[in-house]
């Protein structure tokens, strides 16, 4: 294949195609009626000989790889029939797993000539296949994802964070007069970023810990990793999908912490980089024969060595004596809430790649698991502390 060819509608300048793209398939629960061209009885349903004629009238303004999937489609339906809707989808780059299914099942090969067989591609090309192959374990699915991504909007949400959180670090670090293991400071606990045990009714410490680092040292391996492996997961899954996950584990760290070592404070985004590498190395084993990146033993050994290095750190500093007695040093127990986040919560978000999350019972099943143990820590952070009569450290 020479130049990338741009992504586009399917049949450009065709009324009918007009009419496909210019309807919601999201808009209404039941599904939208076929242009009576295409479904004269408005079944919702139109024959595989009319959708053939029109790949065959249209074939020289289609996507090469978009007619691939089109023939497809046609092929795995022996009824005669197919889906208006999977139809509509396909045009407007949304795919229900009815319509995976019947891509995956269909009697067409749809891998005749893989990513990686391609020849001439630009920087940016072979960048965009690079991420493909990084992340997605079904050719089908590197396919449409190299043909249809358009870096608009570019991967903002780890780009963002991770700035904030070096330039939060910097400010901390001249305040300070100190940048290797901040955290020793006598005044580090005193930022208002900090989640503290005494101030954990100040709600947003839950969030924004993540901008305190412990050091350097800390924040140096934090932001290789989310930058690693955040940045091309967020351009094929998009910042909403991965920053929920980023989030969720930021905010399951600082409650784990809160009910698993109820004195100690928390610094650092590990909770959101461990959900997202959990996630995304879980997806990998579970697809170990479809994931077709290089050296991915070797990927997976590194991306392991830095965790248990970092998770390492962050032990061996809670139990060192602290710097600000009788508060101790920073927990560890963030990286936990992370890693449970990633494995339940983010495994099924990377595993349906551009497929409805509300259509997924495993989605909700881990939603309503998340839920629990959030209003459980609540409950814990109101009550346990005064049942069990903790004696905390003095606020800073």
């Amino acid at each position: 294949m020479g130049e990338h060819p741009s992504p586009g509608p399917a049949v450009a300048g065709c009324a009918e195609a007009e009419r496909i793209e210019e309807l919601e398939p999201e808009a209404e629960e039941r599904l939208p009626a076929a242009p009576e061209d295409f479904d004269p009885g408005n079944t919702g349903y139109i024959s595989t000989d009319k959708f053939r004629s029109l790949l065959e009238s249209h074939s020289s303004k289609l996507d090469p790889r978009k007619k691939e999937v089109l023939l497809a489609l046609a092929d795995s339906h022996a009824d005669g029939q197919i889906c208006y809707q999977d139809f509509v989808n396909l045009m407007s780059n949304k795919r229900s797993n009815s319509f995976r299914q019947a891509i995956l099942q269909g009697n067409r090969r749809l891998s005749s000539k893989a990513l990686l067989e391609e020849k001439g591609l630009s920087l940016s090309q072979r960048l965009i296949r690079h991420v493909a192959y990084k992340t997605l374990p079904r050719e089908i699915d590197r396919k449409w994802y190299y043909d249809s991504y358009t870096c608009c909007p570019p991967p903002w949400f780890m780009i963002t964070i991770t700035l904030l959180e070096v330039a939060f670090f910097l400010y901390n670090g001249v305040s300070l007069d100190q940048f290797v293991l901040q955290v020793t400071h006598p005044h580090y606990l005193k930022n208002s970023l900090v989640y503290h045990p005494q101030l954990r009714a100040q709600a947003w410490r839950y969030l924004t810990y993540i901008f305190m680092h412990a050091g350097i040292e800390h924040l140096g391996l934090n932001v290789v990793l989310q930058l690693l492996v955040g940045v091309p997961l967020e351009m094929v899954h998009g910042a909403t999908r991965i920053g929920l996950v980023y989030m969720a584990g930021v905010v399951a760290g600082s409650l784990a912490v809160s009910v698993a070592d109820m004195t100690a404070p928390v610094v650092g985004s590990s909770g959101g980089v461990y959900a997202l590498i959990s996630a995304h190395l879980a997806n990998v084993v579970m697809n170990w024969s479809g994931m077709k990146c290089q050296f991915k033993l070797l990927r997976m050994a590194v991306a392991l060595i830095c965790m248990s290095m970092e998770f390492g750190r962050a032990v061996w500093l809670r139990f060192h004596p602290s710097a600000y007695p009788p508060c101790p040093h920073p927990s560890f127990v963030a990286h936990l809430g992370g890693v449970a986040v990633g494995i339940t919560l983010g495994v099924v978000v990377l595993r349906n790649y551009e497929q409805r999350l509300q259509d997924q019972s495993l989605w909700w099943i881990f939603v309503a698991m998340y839920t629990i143990f959030v209003l459980f820590a609540v409950f814990w952070n109101i009550f346990a502390y005064t049942l069990l009569d903790l004696k905390l450290p003095p606020p800073p």
